[in-house]
């Protein structure tokens, strides 16, 4: 049984469609961020990160399509990735925000790469600087990565950098 006039009829399924197509166009707007998961992504110390990710500087966490990624912004302007393998002795900055510390890699300004030293495995995050603050960014992060417990620390007083 049909109800209301033709004319009704054609009104209401316009209106269906129209709702539904703002919901696929709004789902498309932040669409799942398309990452690599590391080579060690199922480390169960990955595992503890990931479930410990929220917002970081404002934005609310993304979907990805791969193991133990975290993304940010729209466009991401902030991408995570845990399972990397720890970085040994380097020649770059090491800073400390919230007792970890990050290596910090500024050679593609104003894109930053920041991977934690002396935990095993490994976080890195990338950052927009023209979009995000890096130092609130990694205050954010700080608990989640806290979860991977830290075996050696930044030594060279005059690299570090305590925030």
């Amino acid at each position: 049984m049909r109800v209301g006039t033709p004319k009704q009829r054609a009104f209401r399924s316009a209106g269906v469609v129209s709702v539904l197509s703002a919901g696929i166009l709004l789902a498309g707007c932040a669409g799942i961020v398309p990452m690599q998961p590391a080579i060690d992504a199922n480390n169960p110390l990955c595992a503890e990160v990931s479930v410990r990710l929220g917002d970081v500087a404002g934005l609310t966490k993304r979907e990805t399509n791969a193991q133990a990624t975290g993304a940010w912004g729209e466009p991401a302007s902030i991408l995570l990735t845990c399972g990397l393998e720890a970085p040994g002795p380097t020649t770059l900055p090491c800073l400390s925000v919230n007792d970890i510390d990050w290596i910090m890699d500024d050679t593609q300004k104003p894109t930053y790469v920041f991977t934690t030293f002396g935990r095993t495995p490994a976080v890195q995050v990338v950052i927009d600087s023209d979009a995000v603050s890096g130092s609130t960014v990694l205050a954010d992060l700080a608990l989640p990565v806290s979860s991977i417990p830290q075996d050696t620390a930044c030594t060279d007083l005059s690299d570090t950098l305590n925030f």
